[in-house]
């Protein structure tokens, strides 16, 4: 099969590796444009932009593909390019634009996504870490036929993937991407021979990952300890939970749950011990342990080597929440 490709992140990426790996024919790549990044803020091409450079596969960046949009030139170029590739398929991964419907009934299979989460759960932008902030179970990928909805296509294949009880973002997010470019791979395998059979989502059981806001790092120590440490999993490795102590706002990048729970006039936030094993903090009628924090423009630390630089004591206490 000829395949149209459009993602960015790295989730992308590997995706876009998989079906490359597998043989597909991939006629051209739509990516996000260059970004500014890093230090110096200079413009940096995104995952998959790179690893289409890398293996001599056509690249698109327009800004928009809506014709009737702000960037209708971009729009007109990229639906010549798609045109010119006379794909049967487009695979969609982390792109971050909206597809038209021209888009959508241009190929002659249509267009493929790969979902991070087991829909209807968790349509939209943040899947990996709304499963782990909601204490999910398991998770997995759905491969859903595209259409003009938000996640609402009908599904193509599903797998399950179990939830540690680590797992962060990060590690989920890898999990997941070898999954779904696993299971995009077979999608394609099965429409090429026309035995791929469309399930509509259930009505029931749907949920909205709203894109995560920068706000929402900063813990909240009314909070039980296990929202907050599922928090703290879910935010690492971004926007990366953060509390505030002694004026100055630290990330924390791993907690657990302690044993106990503190004293009833403990004031929430309120640091209750120290070791080189983890700290110890008060949460609404329990304990949250703190594992590796960092400083502003420091290194993540475990919190032996993290004392050897910063003063934390028992009485101390963190910001009970944001204002």
């Amino acid at each position: 099969m000829r395949v149209i490709f459009a993602g960015t992140p790295e989730f992308a990426r590997v995706a876009l590796e998989r079906l490359h790996a597998a043989g597909l024919e991939i006629a051209l790549v739509l990516t996000q444009p260059d970004r500014p990044a890093g230090r110096g803020m200079k413009l940096q091409a995104s995952a998959v932009k790179q690893f289409a450079l890398d293996h001599a596969i056509p690249v698109a960046q327009p800004r928009s593909l809506r014709l009737d949009g702000k960037y209708p030139e971009d729009a007109v170029a990229a639906r010549a390019a798609m045109e010119a590739a006379r794909a049967d398929a487009m695979v969609v991964a982390a792109y971050g634009l909206i597809l038209p419907q021209w888009v959508l009934d241009m190929p002659m299979q249509g267009c493929f996504n790969i979902h991070a989460s087991l829909l209807p759960r968790w349509r939209g932008a943040a899947p990996i870490h709304r499963a782990i902030e909601a204490g999910d179970a398991e998770t997995g990928v759905t491969i859903m036929q595209m259409d003009a909805g938000l996640d609402t296509g009908d599904m193509l294949l599903v797998e399950k993937l179990p939830i540690d009880a680590n797992d962060t973002t990060a590690t989920l997010h890898d999990k997941l991407a070898a999954l779904g470019g696993h299971l995009m791979v077979e999608a394609l395998e099965l429409a090429a021979c026309g035995s791929l059979k469309p399930v509509p989502q259930p009505s029931e059981g749907v949920t909205y990952a709203y894109k995560i806001e920068k706000h929402e790092a900063a813990i909240d120590w009314t909070q039980d300890a296990g929202q907050i440490v599922r928090r703290v999993r879910a935010f690492n490795p971004a926007p990366g939970a953060s509390s505030e102590v002694s004026g100055e706002t630290l990330k924390i990048w791993a907690a657990r749950i302690g044993s106990g729970a503190p004293a009833p006039d403990a004031e929430f936030g309120s640091i209750l011990s120290v070791t080189p094993d983890g700290i110890a903090v008060s949460a609404m009628n329990s304990i949250v342990i703190i594992t590796e924090l960092q400083r502003s423009g420091g290194k993540r630390l475990g919190v032996a080597d993290f004392l050897r630089g910063f003063d934390l004591r028992p009485g101390m206490g963190f910001k009970k929440r944001a204002s």
